[in-house]
């Protein structure tokens, strides 16, 4: 076939093309150090090739799914080439949920393959049970009565290509965790390598980058920075899943560059009581992100962190996954001041953003509304969920769930999840915002603002703090701490102390919806 000039068709580029590029100009540079394992980009290439050849071998043909479950490992970050290149597609599985969430992924995406690790070996092993006619490969040795991903690979040659990108899916990204709800997004190649050049033109996750992979794979946390790598060629420091001793051991060991650290894992470094002894000054770049930071956190990590630059990124796994970015000049200066340190960022080039109303009309500049996003990065749909897909992706737009607006020089500022906005007696309070007016108290280590049931007002806002080690203060301080910032309506009406770790997702994010749970079970009207 060819086209309307009678010019054969242009292939589709994908992951396998981006791989290429990278052996050409970086073959020599080491592509992934893990452990005292480290591998150039020839040798990963290699490693490729012939993996996709036993996954061949295994019987994966076009758009067959492959599920992997496991932690942060050079195999895992092989797969990430290897699948795309035998005509497959990434399935990265969530190794925190429980069996049921499992069944439930793979019931839906019925992979042909499922590679697990020693760690997840008995869970694996029941999922295995579950779907009798799918292959099991191990991806540690000695898991008894399993082929051993490796020697698979030893003993397969290189072969062909099968040649997937454009429109491809590369990958499933689960999203969610009840069982009967998650859902997966459907990222093609045109998406993953959309993202990657996006962020190039940033000046992120570039060829010296030295990059500290500590976000699980089956997040976009963790797939999204290796794919990047795997485009320009620089270095991934793997960690099987994050620690923050590990990360300050690491940072030093190997002169890391760069890393994505949600704010529970900045703060889990800041707070340690041996980061004094490790050397950090090699981190010329710390990207945020994935769930809200307070000022005060992001001061201390400023402080601690004194030749990074900041950059935060906002996103979702449905925007493959970043769709904003706020440089470090904005954490500054006549920015700061004007209080522009808030904002999410800046639409990415090639990614355009708008606020919308419940009708999908453009608010003005400065009014609330539904963040909404569109561009090579937006997913192709819900997996076998056409009606969810619709709905997230009316217009063409992909419908965050984040309220935000948009100020005159077209800075995001995101004020809370569409399910966190508090409704008080008629008014909306953002839990972000009074989750900042009360993280600058001196007791306060980590805040969570929630609203629970109120006779009166419907909902009321609801504070649960974590104080810092031998100190506390009382519910009266806490409430007129608050009150020299925010508005009166916005104030907490109750206070709770939670003794121990907030309930959070595998990327860190505290779970709003586990901490109201208690207070809204059996009632007509429930908050998830």
């Amino acid at each position: 076939m060819s086209d309307s000039n009678g010019l054969p068709p242009r292939p589709a580029i994908g992951v396998s093309a981006m791989l290429a590029r990278t052996v050409q100009v970086r073959g020599s540079a080491t592509a992934a150090i893990d452990g005292d394992r480290r591998q150039t980009w020839a040798g990963y290439a290699d490693r490729v090739a012939r993996g996709a050849s036993a996954l061949r071998a295994l019987g994966v043909r076009e758009g067959d799914r492959v599920a992997i479950l496991a932690l942060t490992s050079m195999e895992f970050f092989e797969l990430l080439a290897a699948v795309p290149r035998a005509g497959g597609i990434m399935v990265p599985l969530n190794w925190r949920w429980s069996v049921a969430e499992l069944l439930h992924a793979m019931a839906d995406c019925e992979p042909t393959v499922l590679l697990f690790d020693e760690r997840m070996a008995e869970v694996g092993r029941e999922l295995a049970q579950a779907r009798p006619g799918m292959k099991v490969v191990a991806l540690s040795p000695g898991l008894a009565g399993l082929p051993v991903y490796g020697a698979l690979v030893d003993a397969a040659m290189p072969g062909e290509d099968a040649g997937r990108g454009g429109d491809d899916v590369y990958q499933l990204g689960y999203t969610g965790g009840t069982t009967g709800s998650s859902k997966a997004a459907m990222l093609t190649h045109r998406n993953v390598l959309s993202e990657a050049s996006y962020c190039w033109a940033e000046g992120i996750l570039r060829a010296d980058s030295i990059y500290l992979l500590n976000g699980p794979m089956f997040h976009a946390a963790g797939t999204w920075p290796a794919l990047s790598l795997i485009g320009s060629g620089g270095t991934a420091v793997l960690m099987p899943q994050f620690e923050p001793r590990e990360a300050l051991r690491l940072i030093e060991a190997h002169g890391v560059t760069e890393s994505l650290l949600v704010p529970t894992a900045i703060q889990m470094l800041v707070e340690h009581p041996e980061f004094a002894r490790y050397d950090t000054a090699s981190l010329v770049s710390i990207l945020y992100g994935a769930a809200p930071i307070t000022e005060t956190l992001l001061d201390r990590a400023i402080a601690a962190f004194p030749h990074a630059q900041f950059v935060q990124c906002y996103g979702m796994t449905e925007l493959s996954p970043v769709c904003a970015i706020l440089p470090h000049r904005y954490l500054q200066g006549e920015h700061r001041a004007r209080g522009r340190n808030r904002a999410a960022g800046l639409a990415l080039p090639g990614v355009q953003i708008r606020i919308v109303d419940p009708a999908d009309n453009e608010v003005p500049r400065g009014a609330v509304g539904e963040i909404a996003v569109r561009g090579e990065t937006v997913m192709a749909g819900y997996w076998r969920r056409p009606e969810e897909s619709r709905q997230a992706m009316r217009g063409g737009w992909m419908h965050t769930g984040d309220a935000g607006f948009m100020d005159e020089d077209g800075l995001i500022y995101i004020v809370d999840r569409i399910k966190d906005v508090i409704i008080s007696g008629g008014e909306n309070v953002f839990s972000t915002e009074v989750e900042n007016a009360l993280a600058s108290h001196p007791a306060v280590r980590q805040v969570a603002v929630v609203g629970i049931p109120d006779e009166k007002w419907g909902e009321a806002v609801h504070a649960i703090v974590r104080f810092h080690e031998g100190v506390t203060a009382t519910t009266e301080e806490i409430i007129a701490h608050a009150r020299l910032s925010i508005a009166a309506y916005k104030v907490p009406r109750s206070v709770e102390v939670w003794q121990g770790e907030f309930p959070v997702s595998p990327a860190n994010k505290v779970l709003k919806r586990e901490l109201r749970r208690t207070y809204w079970e059996g009632r007509d009207r429930t908050i998830v």
